[in-house]
């Protein structure tokens, strides 16, 4: 791909996670090379202007969570990575990191070269989380030797599907292989046996159509699994990122953990924050089955503990979890929840969504905007700080934002191939007016322009060096 042309943004006001400021950028080569006041001087010949006057100039926005052309049933999910980063990029978004599952019978390694295919359609840079289901010596070395090809993240689930779900025996095994490496262990929280018995009793009396689904996800066996997965990685001596937080349980527990000092981070769902519980309370099982996602949709009061502990630093991130399917897919088992396909789209929204219901509502600042939306990713998942802030030798990864824009979602819109949205309808206020991907404006007067399979992969490095106190402090004081 040819190199960018040159750009200096112009008139905005910068804005990272721990600051603000009027300031110009001047990107060459695909780099931030400058940021000051009055760099037309050291622009080189013919560079691009980009007037920034009234807008925000931020960080590219790193969703965490994504599932790009990763389905374990039939049907696939509707994106694939062509579609899901092309999403992003309209939404602000310029890196994602999608999550590897393997199938039934395919080693994790097998499923690490198949989705390096597949993501060869991307248009924005991203990195993989692989998921470990279960643990033997192949398991162990095919974890070693990613974490060599450069993933330093590794997804566990308590929960959701039997077909990833792991016990704590497991997470014990896996997570002391990961603190030896020096990368980070992920845990979705779910107590996975609970959740098997409360759906069999639903069943039993006849309760399942799609606005049961919640029933049998309910807060407490999150809040149970939370717990107890913090519990695990204390024993481990590993720090521990947490998924998809979704309740006033979990948040207590991860508040907890961080009054004892444990490394606990956790992670916003962002259709959690805009969406409550009250999708399910109504006879239209077709809404119901299109608001099917893990976890399910919770209470108000676990809505507003959600903003409050993302406010507070409690909660670090926020993941798009983005797994669309088509509509007919969704609502072809109307009289079996269990058959429903989970998952749901934010990716092109998640950006645009934080905003307008955390800056607009005064829930956010614009610093704790870019620190939840782009930054502390960059920083947990060492991308920092070549993404997730603005300055000097950090990639080119930036997204104009016009406070004033205001945009109406709709499936006939969105750049997801999904024909349905969860936020057909809503107007929101604020929105990505310029995107910057390495360089090249890839967003911009609401037109994309990518080329497909333009995105970068990312090797990311395990954090070995910070780690080796760590090892050595747990090898000393425990017997594991």
């Amino acid at each position: 791909m040819s190199m960018p042309t040159p750009l200096l943004i112009k008139g905005g006001m910068i804005v990272n996670a721990d600051r603000s400021w009027r300031a110009d950028v001047l990107c060459v080569n695909g780099k931030i090379v400058a940021v000051g006041e009055d760099l037309d001087d050291q622009a080189p010949p013919g560079t691009q202007l980009l007037d920034a006057t009234g807008q925000y100039v931020m960080p590219g926005g790193i969703d965490p969570h994504t599932y790009l052309a990763t389905s374990l049933r039939e049907p696939a999910a509707a994106d694939d990575f062509f579609d899901g980063t092309a999403a992003a990029l309209a939404g602000g978004t310029t890196t994602v990191l999608d999550t590897i599952h393997p199938l039934p019978g395919q080693s994790l390694m097998e499923a690490y070269h198949d989705h390096r295919r597949q993501a060869e359609r991307a248009v924005c840079s991203y990195g993989f989380h692989a998921t470990i289901t279960h643990w033997d010596k192949q398991m162990q070395r095919d974890v070693a030797a990613l974490t060599k090809e450069g993933i330093n993240s590794f997804s566990h689930y308590m929960g959701y599907d039997e077909l990833l779900m792991c016990d704590d025996a497991v997470l014990m095994q896996s997570f002391a292989c990961l603190l030896e490496l020096g990368v980070m262990p992920i845990v979705h929280a779910e107590n996975g046996v609970l959740a098997r018995q409360l759906q069999r009793t639903l069943f039993s009396k006849g309760l399942r159509s799609p606005s049961c689904y919640p029933l049998a996800h309910p807060a407490a066996i999150e809040g149970e699994a939370t717990q107890r997965a913090i519990t695990v990685a204390e024993l481990a001596g590993v720090p521990l990122y947490l998924a998809n937080v979704s309740c006033q349980a979990s948040i207590e527990a991860i508040g907890r953990a961080h009054e004892r000092g444990l490394r606990v981070y956790g992670e916003a769902p962002v259709a959690n924050l805009m969406l409550s519980s009250k999708v399910y309370e109504n006879t239209d099982q077709i809404k119901a089955a299109l608001h099917i996602t893990a976890p399910p949709f919770r209470d108000l009061d676990d809505q507003r503990a959600l903003w409050k502990a993302s406010g507070q630093g409690w909660l670090h991130t926020l993941g798009s979890h983005h797994q669309p399917f088509h509509r007919e897919d969704k609502t072809r088992h109307l009289d079996a929840f269990d058959h429903v396909p989970v998952g749901c789209g934010a990716l092109e929204e998640r950006m645009a969504l934080c905003w307008h219901a955390g800056i607009n509502s005064g829930r956010l600042t614009p610093s704790q905007f870019v620190a939840l939306t782009s930054t502390r990713t960059a920083r947990l998942f060492h991308l920092y700080p070549h993404k997730g802030v603005i300055c000097q030798g950090a990639d080119a990864d930036i997204v104009l934002w016009d406070p004033e824009a205001h945009h109406s979602w709709s499936a006939v819109t969105h750049h997801s191939r999904s024909d349905n949205s969860l936020y057909e309808g809503l107007t929101t206020k604020g929105m990505a007016s310029v995107t910057v991907c390495g360089g090249h404006v890839v967003w911009q007067g609401g037109q994309l322009r990518v080329t497909r399979g333009m995105g970068a992969w990312l090797p990311r490095a395990p954090f070995a060096p910070q780690c080796a106190v760590a090892r050595a402090f747990h090898r000393r004081h425990t017997q594991l």
